[in-house]
């Protein structure tokens, strides 16, 4: 029997770095000793930053949201904490949201090493010695919030995938030598993945959509061998690699299971990619290896208008999703199975109703909020 033809359906989905780790709660030299736990207590004593936060998510109300920037502790459910105090009620007459589903996983950020990969002269297991920069296990986490069933089942985390195994991976070399800046023992178990990278299929009205997520690091804080902006570079080609139709085989997840996504499927690649064409931190193409890949649609750019009043002597300024005029925040969609309606970033102009949510850093957070209004068919 032919199969039955499903009925299109529209969502909205979105991506937000919110900035919720202890550098916003705590002073420098508590960083380390309280660490994830610094936002449960804000979560707990109501900070005004959370309640931001949820205002601006209550306003643009997308179905599914990725959180960047949002501690992992698993000793504490920070996420059903958010949702239930935050999101689930109403915050400067917004009406509450609902998310039913949610996904929150480890990530490489502050997990100790034993190596100097730094190469200080000492190996501390943290911030540049952790195998993702990080001052505590947890900083600068990832989670999804959705209104549509998560096929937790099916869920996939390349947290351990290993930089080596990415084939023509761009090992950082000591400046102005052929010699490795990692040691042989550290290569061998260096992670690609600052966080991590995860495909979480949500269930939409009978549609499979992959979340595919990740916030790679950002390509700065390093020296003149690059090792930041060549693991940039390689964990946003995870994803080229991993959606392409070449032979995937040297991929494998947590669970040993190998292989990337296969053909004919929708999907969306979203996060904090800390990537621009306008930036000469990056290493060349970074960002153009997902916008330009026809298995993509890279070429539909949200904007705001308070992104142009912010720089007006910049032509892509509207395209900005971060105050420090860059966009580096995606909503990606798979050309296969899916339209793109519309799609914007939350930025308010200066006077306009919400504007004080984005006035600063401290207000909610240095990113915007960046959805698509999409269609599954």
């Amino acid at each position: 029997m032919p199969k039955k033809q499903q009925n299109p359906t529209t969502l909205r989905v979105a991506t937000f770095n919110v900035s919720m780790d202890a550098s916003n709660y705590l002073p420098a030299d508590k960083w380390a000793s309280e660490g994830a736990w610094a936002l449960p207590r804000a979560l707990k004593n109501g900070h005004s930053q959370i309640k931001a936060i949820a205002e601006i998510i209550q306003h643009t109300r997308p179905d599914i949201l990725i959180l960047n920037e949002f501690d992992y502790l698993p000793d504490a459910d920070a996420l059903a904490q958010f949702q239930k105090d935050f999101l689930g009620v109403s915050q400067n007459g917004e009406a509450p949201i609902e998310y039913s589903y949610r996904y929150w996983g480890p990530v490489n950020t502050g997990r100790p090493s034993p190596f100097d990969l730094d190469r200080d002269g000492k190996a501390t297991g943290t911030a540049g010695d952790a195998w993702g920069y990080g001052n505590y296990p947890g900083q600068y986490g990832m989670a999804i919030l959705s209104r549509y069933p998560l096929k937790q089942d099916q869920a996939r985390s390349f947290q351990l995938f290993r930089w080596r195994d990415l084939p023509g991976a761009l090992q950082p070399l000591v400046p102005n030598s052929h010699e490795p800046w990692y040691s042989p023992a550290a290569w061998a178990e260096m992670p690609l993945s600052s966080k991590s990278h995860w495909d979480i299929v949500a269930q939409v009205n009978g549609f499979d959509l992959h979340l595919l997520v990740s916030h790679p690091t950002p390509p700065v804080f390093d020296g003149e061998e690059n090792r930041n902006g060549r693991r940039n570079f390689d964990e946003i080609r995870f994803w080229k690699d991993y959606i392409g139709k070449a032979s995937t085989d040297f991929i494998y997840d947590d669970k040993g299971r190998r292989g990337g996504l296969g053909e004919a499927q929708r999907f969306v690649i979203a996060g904090d990619l800390n990537a621009s064409i306008e930036s000469t931190d990056n290493m060349p193409g970074a960002i153009e290896q997902l916008l330009d890949d026809p298995l993509i649609q890279g070429d539909f750019i949200p904007t705001s208008v308070g992104g142009a009043e912010h720089t007006p002597n910049n032509p892509l300024a509207a395209e900005h999703t971060a105050s420090w005029r860059k966009r580096a925040d995606y909503v990606l969609p798979s050309v296969f199975g899916i339209k793109i309606i519309d799609g914007g970033v939350f930025w308010p102009v200066q006077g306009e109703e919400k504007s004080a949510l984005v006035q600063s850093r401290g207000s909610s957070s240095d990113h915007r909020l960046v959805w698509l209004d999409l269609q599954l068919y």
